[in-house]
């Protein structure tokens, strides 16, 4: 699990090559086993290969989401704060174990903020996503995730990466 941790990172240039169909689903079934509060499971996976709404998601946000529109894939990871207050950690818990599982598959992917940015002066990201994508109105937008074969080599991360002085025991 170590190397895994180590070798992910944000990947924002990808091949256009096609993911396959079992990888996509094991992505989407990794994100469907993450822990819940509660067992909640209030998120929602919204999918898109569809190549003219990619490239409006690399809009969503004037900074930060343009390389996107190279992604052969995207989810939105969405969630129902009616069915947990604690909405935002529950899809980031999910968020993050579809991005490790993707790594492991040889996937490359990035994560794009969307929650509490905004797309312009009178819209905010979310709304903007929401509305590309026909999602419901109560429902909130945590972030993008990016997904494809890379077309960049980033390093592993080391143990001299590591921040321990961010580790205080007491």
């Amino acid at each position: 699990m170590e190397k895994l941790l180590k070798k992910r990172r944000s990947i924002r240039k990808y091949l256009p090559e096609k993911l396959k169909i079992e990888q996509i689903n094991q992505i989407m079934k990794a994100g469907l086993y993450a822990p819940s509060s509660k067992n909640s499971k209030p998120w929602e996976i919204y999918v898109t290969e569809n190549k003219e709404k990619i490239n409006l998601l690399s809009t969503a946000k004037p900074t930060g989401a343009a390389f996107i529109k190279d992604a052969p894939l995207v989810m939105a990871i969405v969630a129902n704060p009616q069915k947990s207050a604690v909405w935002i950690e529950d899809a980031s818990i999910m968020a993050t174990i579809m991005q490790l599982v993707a790594e492991d598959l040889g996937v490359g992917s990035c994560w794009i903020q969307i929650r509490k940015r905004e797309h312009n002066e009178l819209l905010s990201a979310q709304d903007y996503v929401k509305e590309l994508l026909s999602i419901d109105a109560h429902k909130k937008v945590l972030c993008l995730i990016s997904f494809g074969y890379p077309d960049e080599k980033k390093q592993a991360y080391t143990d001299n990466d590591l921040l321990t002085e961010r580790i205080i025991w007491r």
